[in-house]
């Protein structure tokens, strides 16, 4: 019986890593904007639409960061990452030989590099990644991610919420993780992260307690009165649907972190005791193992600042010989603080003396000041402190 279950999950997996091609039509955004033009239009400001290497500037130095000290190719590492920033990619792997050629710079009329400058991957997560999958195969292990965790219909046919759905220029059929269980589709790459080493140092899935909200109701919206399609039937009417929004919003918008986290304090014989209370359903910070909250005490005499005292609430990564690295070149993490999904936890800063009150300010970063100086990024986005709460506690 193991046998069969087990050539059972192998003949899955390579099923989910099969490349389905997407035909022209379907390929860009472009094209579903005459009858999604809102929902594409939202998609265009989401970080969705920027998962590309020549989008995202975090994701571009950061593979050219792995390449330098791995020595692998910048192709044979976007390979490796389309898994889940462009899942639509021609190609699933590399080779020796392409390898060979990448390194005197030969490679640019082999298939790989063909496929990496297809403009059918040129706009990361579009609409048909997460609306031409048929199936998840949430049996899989969890280092199966992305491309390699799904299987995908027909080009030109769409999953989507509604059963009753119909398109003159496509096929549409419904999917329950478009609908009634939406995080086993954002599972599918939102889950977790393991480096170049093995070393596991982000685990979103495991980490997410379950509950009244799911993935969609925060990073998405909640369902609203709106119209998926601008189709009009026989009488000239939109059909009206309960829909959400398609921005995606995430840790790049400033808007989700004010009140993300509730703060409080008072004044200990040990110091100032700062107590970060998550109701979010995934502990903070999370994500790609980089990100950072700031406290910042500022001790007050009434209106003169007295001191300032700052704690970085943040991972700190090293590599197999024990120097700092990027996440994805990890071995282990040595130091890793953040509050726990729907929990707290209390920070101890020094006092200040002659001080009467302090102003307490709590922001959060994309990018500590290690792996921003790593990587040498240079947009102002990732250095950005977005504040969650400001509170003054009396001393």
């Amino acid at each position: 019986m193991r046998w069969l279950l087990i050539i059972s999950l192998l003949g899955v997996w390579i099923n989910a890593a099969e490349v389905v091609a997407v035909g022209d039509k379907y390929k860009n955004s472009d094209k579903c904007r005459a009858c999604h033009n809102h929902i594409v239009n939202q998609w265009d400001t989401s970080w969705h639409s920027k998962s590309h290497y020549g989008n995202d500037e975090y994701f571009q130095k950061t593979i050219d960061y792995m390449s330098r000290k791995t020595h692998k190719s910048v192709g044979t590492l976007k390979v490796e990452c389309a898994t889940c920033h462009n899942p639509r990619i021609s190609v699933t792997k590399t080779s020796a030989e392409y390898e060979a050629l990448a390194s005197i710079n030969a490679a640019g009329n082999t298939k790989v590099d063909k496929a990496l400058g297809s403009d059918t991957i040129a706009e990361g997560i579009n609409c048909v990644v997460c609306h031409n999958i048929d199936q998840i195969h949430d049996g899989l292990p969890d280092s199966e991610r992305g491309m390699n965790r799904v299987t995908w219909m027909k080009s030109g046919v769409m999953s989507g919420p509604f059963d009753d759905a119909k398109s003159p220029y496509h096929q549409v059929e419904h999917r329950d993780f478009m609908d009634t269980n939406p995080n086993q589709l954002c599972f599918v790459c939102h889950a977790n992260d393991t480096s170049e080493e093995g070393h596991r140092f982000i685990n979103m899935k495991a980490d997410f307690k379950s509950g009244a909200k799911t993935c969609v109701d925060c990073h998405m919206s909640p369902r609203k009165e709106g119209v998926a399609a601008t189709l009009r039937d026989s009488k000239g009417d939109q059909k009206k649907r309960q829909i959400r929004t398609h921005g995606f919003v995430g840790a790049h918008t400033e808007s989700m972190w004010q009140g993300a986290l509730s703060v409080s304090g008072r004044k200990t014989s040990k110091g100032l005791e700062v107590t970060l209370n998550n109701s979010q359903p995934h502990a903070l910070p999370n994500g790609f193992g980089s990100r950072e909250i700031l406290i910042e005490a500022n001790y007050m005499n009434n209106s003169q600042l007295v001191k300032s005292e700052v704690l970085s609430l943040t991972s700190k990564f090293l590599s197999k010989r024990g120097t700092p690295t990027v996440p994805h070149l990890a071995d282990k993490t040595v130091e890793s603080v953040s509050i726990p999904a729907q929990g707290s936890k209390s920070f101890i800063l020094p006092l200040a003396p002659n001080s009467n009150q302090v102003v307490v300010v709590v922001s959060y970063r994309l990018v500590n000041d290690e792996v921003r100086g790593l990587l040498e990024l240079t947009d102002p986005i990732w250095s950005k402190k977005m504040v969650i709460q400001k509170v003054t506690i009396k001393l």
